[in-house]
Order: C-alpha cells, then sequence, then structure tokens
C-alpha cells in the first residue's frame, strides 16, 4: 500500500519538475531572441556611427530602460505576481488592465521627452524626440511579453520576439542608408511596435488605457514599492551615464556601452529575467517552500557562472582585429573595460536570483529595501570612479557597487525566508477555513498530469 501511494506522488513531482523545464525553456528561449536582437542592434550602431553618436545612442537606450522599468512597475509586475496560473477570464481582464496601462505609461513618458527632446536640440535632443514617438510601441511589446509568461505560454512570446526581429532586419538596412542615430532609433522602435501590433493578433484582447488608474489603485501595495524599486534600477543607471558624459565627455559613455554590449545576451537577459523566474518562485513556493532557497541560488550562480566564462572567452579568445571588425573604432575604447564590465554582470547576475525569491515571497519591503542600498552604491561608486580615472575609473567602481549590493540582496532573502516560515504556521492556526483549488493540469509531451488539489488558509 506504501508503495501504491509514493507512486503517484513521484509521478507527480516528476511532472511539475517537466512542465517547470517546459516553461523555462521557452522563458530562455524568448530571452535568448531578445539578447540576440538587442546585441545585433547595438553592434550595428556602434560600428556604423563611431564612439560619439553611439554614446548619444546610449543615453536615449537608458532612458528607454527607465520607462521600461516604470511600466513593469505600475503594470506587468503586478500581473505576474497575481495573476499567474489563474482562470483564463480572470488571466484576460488583468491583461487588457495592465496593457493598457503600458500604454498610457508610453504616452506620458513619450511626452516628457519630446519636450525634453526638443529643449535640448541638436543630436542629443533628435534622438530623445524619436525616443518619444516609439515608446508607446515598446511598452506595449512588453507587456504583452509579461502576458504570456504569467499564463504560462512562453512560446507565445518567444514568437512575438522572433516577429521583432524580422522586423528589425529591414528597418536597420533603411537606417543604415540615412545614416543617423533619429533613424536607429526610429528602426529598433518601430519594428518592436510592430511586434506589439502582432501580439494583440495574439491575445485578442483590446488593452483598456482607461483602466489605468482602477488598476493601478487595486495593485497599489504591489505597484508602488516595485515602481520605485525597478526605476531606482535604471534610474541609477541613468544617472551614472548622464553623469559620466558630464564629468568625461558623451565619448567615455560610448566606451562604456560598448564594453558592455559585448556583454549584452547577459545584460538582457538580467532586463527580463522576472519574465519567467518570479512565476516560477511562485509555484515553487506554492508546492516545496523549503526548495525556494536552493531554487534562487541555482538561478543566480548559473547566470553569474555563463556571464563569468562570457566575458573571459571576450578577453582571451578575441584577437583586437576581430573585435575591430565587429565593433568598428568603439572597439579600441571599449576593450579595456570588458574586465570590470564582467565583474560587474556577475555580480548582477547572482543578485537576481535573490530579487526573484524576494519578489516570489511576496516581500516587497525587503526587495526594495535590498534595491535602494544596491542603486545607492552603483549611483556612488560609479560616479566617484569617473572623477577619478573617466571611464574605466566608473566602470571599476560599478563593478564593486554591484559585488557588493549582490551580497545585500541574499542577506535579505535570508531574512525574508525565516520569516516566511513562521507567518505561514500563524496564518494556518488562526484560520480554520480553507479554500481547495482546482486540479491543475499541463500537458507534457501529449501527456497529461494532473495535480492534487493544494490546501491553504484563508489568509486575513
Amino acid at each position: 500500500m506504501a508503495n501504491h501511494r509514493r507512486a503517484p506522488r513521484s509521478l507527480l513531482r516528476n511532472g511539475a519538475v517537466r512542465a517547470m523545464a517546459g516553461r523555462l525553456s521557452w522563458g530562455l528561449g524568448d530571452q535568448a531572441v531578445s539578447s540576440l536582437t538587442n546585441f545585433a542592434v547595438g553592434l550595428y550602431v556602434a560600428r556604423s556611427l563611431g564612439t560619439f553618436a553611439f554614446g548619444i545612442f546610449s543615453l536615449a537606450w537608458v532612458t528607454y530602460g527607465v520607462v521600461l522599468n516604470v511600466s513593469r512597475g505600475l503594470a506587468t509586475d503586478p500581473l505576474m505576481v497575481r495573476f499567474s496560473a489563474v482562470p483564463e477570464a480572470r488571466w484576460r481582464l488583468g491583461v487588457a488592465s495592465a496593457s493598457g496601462t503600458a500604454i498610457g505609461v508610453g504616452c506620458a513618458t513619450g511626452l516628457v521627452s519630446l519636450v525634453a527632446g526638443l529643449a535640448a536640440g541638436g543630436p542629443l535632443g533628435n534622438a530623445f524626440v524619436a525616443l518619444a514617438v516609439v515608446l508607446p510601441g515598446l511598452l506595449l511589446q512588453d507587456a504583452w511579453r509579461f502576458a504570456f509568461f504569467a499564463k504560462g505560454e512562453g512560446k507565445k512570446a518567444f514568437i512575438n520576439d522572433c516577429v521583432w526581429g524580422v522586423a528589425l532586419l529591414p528597418a536597420l538596412f533603411i537606417a543604415a542608408q540615412i545614416h543617423t542615430v533619429v533613424a536607429f532609433v526610429l528602426a529598433w522602435g518601430l519594428s518592436g511596435a510592430v511586434a506589439a501590433l502582432f501580439g494583440w493578433f495574439q491575445t485578442s484582447i483590446l488593452p483598456h488605457p482607461r483602466e489605468a488608474l482602477g488598476w493601478f489603485r487595486r495593485q497599489r501595495d504591489l505597484s508602488v514599492r516595485y515602481l520605485v524599486e525597478n526605476v531606482s534600477n535604471s534610474g541609477a543607471s541613468q544617472l551614472r551615464a548622464y553623469g559620466l558624459g558630464a564629468i568625461a565627455g558623451i565619448t567615455a559613455v560610448g566606451a562604456v556601452r560598448g564594453a558592455e554590449q559585448l556583454l549584452g545576451p547577459f545584460l538582457a537577459l538580467l532586463m527580463g529575467l522576472s519574465l519567467v523566474t518570479v512565476a516560477e518562485g511562485a509555484r515553487v513556493l506554492q508546492r516545496a517552500p523549503h526548495r525556494l532557497k536552493h531554487f534562487c541560488v541555482i538561478l543566480g550562480g548559473g547566470q553569474a557562472a555563463a556571464a563569468l566564462c562570457w566575458g573571459l572567452g571576450l578577453l582571451l579568445l578575441v584577437p583586437d582585429s576581430a573585435g575591430r571588425w565587429v565593433m568598428g573604432s568603439v572597439w579600441d575604447s571599449s576593450s579595456p573595460l570588458i574586465l570590470p564590465v564582467t565583474l560587474a554582470v556577475v555580480g548582477a547576475s547572482f543578485a537576481t536570483g535573490a530579487a526573484a525569491g524576494l519578489r516570489a515571497l511576496g516581500a516587497a519591503p525587503r526587495s526594495l529595501r535590498s534595491q535602494l542600498i544596491a542603486s545607492l552604491f552603483y549611483v556612488t561608486f560609479g560616479i566617484t570612479g569617473a572623477f577619478l580615472d573617466g571611464a574605466a575609473g566608473s566602470a571599476w567602481g560599478v563593478a564593486t557597487a554591484t559585488l557588493t549590493g549582490s551580497a545585500v540582496w541574499w542577506w535579505q532573502l535570508r531574512l525574508g525566508l525565516r520569516e516566511y516560515v513562521p507567518r505561514a504556521a500563524d496564518d494556518a492556526g488562526a484560520n480554520e477555513t480553507t479554500i481547495v483549488f482546482a486540479p491543475l493540469r499541463e500537458t507534457i509531451n501529449e501527456t497529461t498530469v494532473v495535480f492534487e488539489p493544494i490546501k491553504e488558509p484563508i489568509k486575513e
């Protein structure tokens, strides 16, 4: 009898692992497409325009990163936490509101970018005017990706990013003929808008921008903290880039961004990591809370090891002639910065494991505290390094900041896990009423696996 009971549970555990592996595979595939796309765009622009113009493009790029994180904090991070593995009807309502909120953020920040660009004038101002045009479409495309992963349909996100990559090819060819920063910003952004339209076709969901305020009111307990957390992260990068440009010149910004571009596959992976890890971390927490720490260690450690191997490969295996062929004149100023930029990405990669765990726990105050401290380190060390030794000093300062900040993230995760267990026990003892979730069915390689119902106490 004991063996008879153990066998189904073993089957269920194996099925759960296989299901997670399938979702993670599509997530990694999607991030691979996104990484390669961003990597190709950066290299193409660097080679075509030179270090100074590439510095202008980089300032527009980091500004987009801030806006993207505003959208994620207000719209799609709450969607991932509260609308993952929910019934179809509830998911559609959440996606309609979240995608509409993303469009609203794009329009509002686009207006700010337009005014700033017109006020600045010149090549830099023109780049920000172009950025204003493409922001709504870019944020909508990102919202679709989050929606697909919340539903566990990473394949659709992968296809959507492939559409962006295909649309980008003719757009970059046209931009190369015009040979301006504005042309490349529009080529990158408008091809993303094509993917956003395709996402509407994939979901058959009409975004509701009018629901933005209602969505914010309903999700404000998470969105406010995630907004501050996300903006402090990307805003730190923006402040560091602007400070470096003011201290050492826009060419220094181009040099640092060129070195970061060589680590592009991992930087892009970090930008979109929450598409997969938060939802998977929430599933691990629901099924086996004691395994969340191991999930986070494997996640962060695997990324950090991969980033280190990539950076060492660039240092040891890529000759200067090949680097100049790929990046043009930008290579000469960027190649000395590969080592500190690699260490910075290693630190950031390891921290993402702890960040995913804190978000899965719903420990927004702890994740916010970690991000604020890490961002303070990033800006302070990055700008101090720029004063001391220009681009090289800033790169080493950021490496120090990310490695130190990673320790803060893991310490907060350890405290969060300690708090979670007694809190769950108290909730179980304080509430006698339980709810039973419907069995979760997932089809894996044409074999249907039915998971046992999970009983949880109703939380006050």
